[in-house]
């Protein structure tokens, strides 16, 4: 299996004031991430993660006062140089930062990825998101969210120009000959010239080859569509934290995808997203977990919810069915994934249900809390060896959601780890000089 630590939500959701918790720190105290980065290479974790946002939630009430007044998906800082700071004080873990294809320009994009891979000594990877949230796309510039299908079409040409950019030195370009004073070969720079639908660049990059070639990209398509778009653009797929039969049924539609694109599904891992909390004992795990059930109030929950999926909940009726809910929200532009996916999935589309229990499944759903993992190490690695088993035994996990930080990363240091070295499913040292070798361990 390969491992990485999902720390997006550390902060947030009221995660932060839960015990032992961001003790005597406070967002964004960069000393607090330099601790969290060497506990995990501690553990041979593959990479340290985090997703993003630009925008402040707004979708719920037309309002942004309940995301700021209880710290749903805000505060946020540009991971970069905070990411920079934990690279510094590590020589092993790997680094996954989010950036959006359907704002950024790929030249731009390339070349801070091209940089980052050389201040990381080669252990940089890109998650890029088509972005689904209007308050984001405002801060951008946009009136309305793009069209879902031409988000994804620009994200797979956004990712031709990125490769062709970092392509556009050849890796024994550089040449740094002090007897002679030549530093490059013109002949191994190339120009890129690309005119498509959505971006023009002429290139070359003006910065010398990454160590990793190319930065490894993640992507999290889980639509018909962007699973096409995972297959064409990702050397990993983040995947989301859903019940196992529909990991399974997206790991089939993505290994069908990858085969009619020429690709070998055998090369591309999928790293589940996967709250966990572990305990020396299964009381003391749920616990833990159930801490998270009051950890934000309900005004908080219905932020989260409408940011996530750029639709707003507060408008719900009285009673719907999920089938006319999800057209609403495909209507709009908005994502159907999520909640309402994974309810349609659970109770049926067609089935009534009422905004209370609707919000009953969104507090669990918005904290975590149905799929937050809570038990013992030897329970929690069974549950991960089935998973992983019925996956396709390719990629493994992102670890996260965690109820406190560092504590629960702690935890799975220090007893998850263990428990899945003595089994042979995991690391007990690093042997890659980079991220994408490492990656790439069987």
């Amino acid at each position: 299996m390969h491992l990485g630590f999902d720390f997006s939500y550390t902060h947030m959701g009221g995660r932060w004031r839960m015990p032992g918790s961001w003790e005597g720190r406070t967002f964004p105290d960069v000393t607090m991430y330099e601790d969290v980065a060497r506990i995990a290479e501690r553990g041979c974790l593959d990479m340290i993660f985090s997703g993003d946002g630009t925008g402040v939630p707004d979708t719920w009430r037309g309002s942004r006062d309940a995301a700021i007044e209880w710290g749903m998906n805000w505060p946020r800082q540009d991971l970069n140089p905070i990411m920079v700071a934990m690279s510094r004080v590590t020589k092993h873990i790997g680094y996954g930062l989010t950036y959006s294809s359907t704002f950024m320009h790929p030249y731009y994009t390339a070349r801070l990825m091209n940089s980052l891979d050389h201040v990381t000594g080669g252990r940089i990877a890109m998650n890029l998101v088509t972005s689904t949230r209007p308050a984001d796309a405002a801060n951008f510039g946009f009136d309305e969210l793009m069209e879902h299908g031409s988000r994804y079409e620009r994200m797979e040409e956004f990712v031709d120009v990125c490769r062709l950019l970092w392509d556009s030195a050849e890796p024994d370009a550089m040449l740094w000959d002090r007897a002679t004073g030549r530093v490059g070969d013109p002949a191994k720079i190339h120009d890129v010239r690309h005119a498509g639908r959505f971006f023009k660049v002429q290139g070359p990059l003006n910065t010398p080859p990454s160590p990793q070639g190319r930065p490894v990209l993640i992507q999290a398509g889980g639509s018909p569509r962007g699973i096409r778009a995972s297959a064409y653009v990702a050397d990993h797929v983040f995947g989301a934290d859903m019940a196992l039969p529909l990991q399974v049924k997206q790991r089939i539609a993505l290994d069908q995808a990858l085969t009619e694109q020429g690709r070998d599904p055998q090369t591309v891992g999928i790293l589940w997203q996967t709250p966990i909390v572990v305990a020396e004992t299964e009381r003391e795990a749920h616990a833990r977990r159930d801490l998270l059930l009051d950890a934000v109030p309900a005004d908080a929950v219905g932020a989260y919810l409408s940011y996530n999926a750029a639709y707003d909940f507060s408008t719900l009726p009285q009673r719907f069915s999920l089938r006319q809910l999800h057209h609403d929200i495909i209507a709009a532009n908005a994502s159907p994934m999520g909640l309402v996916h994974e309810l349609s999935q659970q109770i049926g589309p067609d089935v009534e249900i009422t905004r209370e229990e609707f919000f009953d499944h969104g507090r669990r759903f918005a904290t975590s809390w149905d799929t937050t993992f809570a038990g013992t190490p030897t329970q929690l690695a069974d549950r991960m060896e089935e998973a992983f088993e019925a996956t396709g035994s390719r990629g493994g996990f992102m670890l996260g959601h965690i109820v406190s930080m560092p504590g629960d990363l702690i935890a799975i240091v220090d007893l998850l780890v263990p428990e899945l070295q003595r089994r042979g499913r995991f690391r007990t040292e690093y042997k890659g000089r980079t991220l994408r070798e490492n990656l790439a361990e069987e």
